[in-house]
């Protein structure tokens, strides 16, 4: 519980802040974003990848009033649920178009009073680090009322836009090893992609699920994301770590997930069952995080570029798969129940690797009845044609500005 006042000196404070905020560059996001009444808008990602920006993006260019508050100001550690009727007194609901909270799930119980607003047709627009903001249960509790945005840490031409570059193997290169940060963009110190990840395990994760190995969780995240584009199994996770049980490996990487942390993406198949019995393959939410963490990673610009190229297709499809029958293809995009592209991603290709990877592409192209797919390199250009199916070779810069 808060005493009023201090309520009202920390909204002031931020208010003023959000009156003079630099607004950074327009995120991508922003044009996808239109707010509808009687639906609450909720904007998720991982912690420090810009929400609270895009927000006032939002705010400034879309809304003629609204009242903003940020529960990650340390002052409001020990706001409650009942608090909210003296933050109304303090900001007049009926007097503003919109009222904002930023990473809401800070306050246990939110989703009760976001609920009584909404009934009372208040607009809505909240932030949080976390995708169990719309579990089930939150889900029944607003009805269906709801649409969600996720936002990513940069993308390649938000970087290209935010360091005033050009596109090119050049910029490629810098953007997989910094990822896409925009705090780190700025500083440059990994000193904040370190914090990141410790916040994510400690805040995000060990104190909100009460869980007191917290070097368990680093050993088992730190792992994770050194082992990016990588198969595993929550058995092969329990072998190589020793953590006590599968269902505890299972617990600590959905709240990988929740996250933003990571993302695993499974095999293709018509059958869930196979889906569910065969390993998955793992990615990290950015190539700079993944690599400062992690050494192994840190100079494999191989699998970084293929987490790249994941994250750009996760940011537009829900729907992501990979192909194995007797090869293998890194990337199939299912929409409405049918495969619409699938995509392999290879460095460079030479006379070593050139068989397995047009083989793994041609293969799940027969497997899809498709004509035409797309192998992702780091600089090479070229069409290739096989039994009658043609593979656009495409720099990966190309391919990120161009939105394939």
């Amino acid at each position: 519980m808060i005493i009023k006042e201090t309520i009202k000196e920390v909204y002031q404070h931020q208010e003023n802040l959000l009156a003079g905020a630099d607004l950074g560059i327009e995120r991508e996001l922003l044009a996808n974003i239109n707010f509808s009444s009687n639906h609450v808008l909720i904007i998720s990602g991982i912690r420090r990848c810009g929400k609270s920006v895009l927000m006032k993006q939002f705010l400034h260019k879309k809304l003629s009033s609204c009242s903003f508050l940020n529960f990650e100001d340390p002052r409001l550690d020990d706001f409650e649920l009942q608090d909210f009727i003296k933050l109304e007194q303090i900001i007049e609901p009926q007097k503003t178009e919109v009222i904002a909270f930023d990473e809401i799930q800070n306050v246990a119980g939110w989703e009760k009073y976001i609920r009584s607003k909404q009934d009372e047709g208040q607009n809505l627009i909240l932030t949080g680090s976390n995708a169990s903001m719309l579990s089930k249960e939150f889900g029944t509790r607003l009805t269906g009322r709801y649409l969600r945005k996720e936002l990513f840490p940069f993308s390649y031409s938000e970087f290209l836009q935010f360091m005033k570059t050009e596109p090119g193997t050049e910029s490629l290169s810098i953007y997989l090893d910094t990822g896409g940060f925009p705090e780190f963009l700025k500083n440059g110190d990994e000193e904040i992609l370190y914090h990141i990840l410790d916040d994510i395990i400690y805040r995000d994760i060990a104190v909100r699920y009460g869980i007191r190995q917290h070097h368990v969780l680093r050993q088992m995240a730190i792992y994770l994301i050194s082992n990016s584009g990588k198969k595993f199994t929550l058995n092969s996770l329990l072998k190589i770590l020793n953590i006590g049980s599968v269902r505890s490996v299972a617990d600590y990487y959905s709240y990988f997930e929740d996250s933003y942390l990571l993302f695993s993406v499974p095999m293709f198949s018509y059958s869930l069952k196979k889906q569910l019995v065969n390993p998955r393959k793992i990615y990290s939410i950015d190539t700079g995080l993944a690599g400062t963490n992690s050494i192994s990673l840190s100079k494999d610009f191989g699998r970084k570029l293929e987490n790249l190229i994941f994250l750009h297709l996760r940011n537009a499809h829900k729907n992501l798969y990979y192909f194995s029958d007797e090869r293998e293809c890194d990337f199939v995009i299912s929409e409405k129940g049918k495969v619409i592209q699938v995509i392999q991603v290879c460095l460079s290709l030479n006379p070593d690797n050139f068989d397995r990877e047009v083989n793994g592409i041609i293969s799940a192209l027969a497997t899809f009845n498709l004509d035409e797919g797309y192998l992702i390199t780091f600089d090479q250009e070229d069409r290739l044609e096989k039994n009658k199916k043609l593979i656009h070779v495409i720099p990966a810069w190309k391919w990120l500005l161009n939105g394939k």
